[in-house]
């Protein structure tokens, strides 16, 4: 369950960046789209969620088929050195962005940028290499915002960095919730077939 709880997490977070960040210069019924898109995907991931955990205690299974470590190992040394160095990272970054009076659009394309750096931290601590696409994409969207902060496509900053980095960890997260919600009904399956086995 844990797996599916990170699932949740993250679509939490990807939500948060498309609806922070959709908002001009993009049109407003493009950025109304957006948000709507962004929160409907986040009440389907907390829908799986929940169904993910009434299954998984009625029949104490486990989803499969999503990327991350055992249970045991999820919030190891490595995780929380990880999530220290991210903080220190995020926090620290957008204070010397001020002090250099950097436009305000730089803090989201460094968030995008740590966040993920963070994913791919994550792999060797992990011992999953799963999570290192998301990271490298995320880390792109980070950088490539950087590089528009100091241009005159300032603006686009929160698109680039913000709303495609969201929309990327909710693509993720449905499909990887949707993956470990199927894997509990081949596994209710399997149980029926093997109860009737053994009759």
């Amino acid at each position: 369950m844990q797996r599916m709880t990170g699932m949740l997490i993250g679509a939490v977070f990807g939500t948060v960046f498309v609806i922070v960040n959709a908002h001009s210069p993009l049109n407003t019924v493009v950025g109304i789209v957006l948000r709507v898109a962004a929160s409907v995907s986040l009440a389907c991931v907390i829908a799986m969620w929940v169904l993910a955990g009434r299954r998984g205690r009625a029949e104490g299974a486990q989803p499969a088929g999503i990327p991350g470590p055992p249970a045991a190992r999820m919030f190891n040394r490595g995780y929380w050195l990880v999530v220290v160095a991210e903080v220190v990272l995020l926090f620290g970054g957008i204070a010397v962005f001020r002090a250099w009076e950097r436009p305000e659009e730089t803090n989201v394309a460094w968030i995008a940028f740590v966040v993920g750096v963070h994913f791919i931290a994550l792999a060797p601590a992990w011992k999953h290499r799963g999570i290192i696409l998301p990271g490298v994409i995320l880390s792109l969207f980070g950088v490539a915002g950087l590089v528009l902060s100091a241009t005159s496509a300032v603006e686009w900053v929160p698109f680039v960095s913000g709303v495609l980095s969201g929309v990327t960890l909710l693509a993720g997260c449905l499909f990887f919730a949707r993956r470990g919600l199927a894997s509990l009904s081949v596994q209710d399956r399997v149980a029926v077939v093997s109860g009737g086995d053994t009759d």
